[in-house]
């Protein structure tokens, strides 16, 4: 028996975070297994909850030019896993989206390093959204991405 092993991205990118959390899933047997293409439909805007989309786009109209429809870019991939990155005033998100084909697993990571006094505080409502937002986003892109529909 293979003895389980577990890196990522995410936690190589930020080695000492305030805060991770990891989550696991069965990968659809005709879905893709390029991390990339699981991380972009992730993070489309379609799959993002409608206020969680508006928020986004408000601080987009509202913040520098550069960074506009960056938020939840794929920085990285190596091997089967690809990377999100996004940096803020108050916290840095890493967010490891990897796809293993041989044991049919799709995994997020998140690894979140917090800024500045009071900025757990801060992150607490990132923190919670992510915690309960992405399973229903990790099913919406099994759907999509296996070619289901409901």
């Amino acid at each position: 028996m293979r003895q389980p092993a577990f890196w990522s991205l995410a936690l190589a990118d930020i080695t000492d975070p305030d805060y991770t959390h990891v989550w696991v899933d069965v990968l659809p047997a005709h879905a893709t297994a390029d991390p990339a293409a699981w991380a972009r439909n992730l993070f489309s805007s379609a799959a993002l909850p409608r206020w969680l989309a508006g928020v986004i786009a408000l601080r987009s109209l509202v913040g520098p030019r550069s960074r506009r429809c960056e938020a939840f870019a794929v920085r990285r991939v190596e091997g089967e896993e690809a990377l999100v990155t996004v940096d803020a005033r108050t916290v840095d998100l890493r967010v490891g989206v990897g796809v293993d084909e041989e044991r049919a697993l799709v995994r997020v990571v998140t690894a979140m390093r917090v800024k500045g006094r009071g900025g757990r505080l801060r992150s607490l409502p990132v923190r919670i959204s992510l915690v309960l937002l992405m399973r229903g986003m990790i099913a919406r892109a099994r759907r999509e991405l296996s070619g289901v529909t409901r």
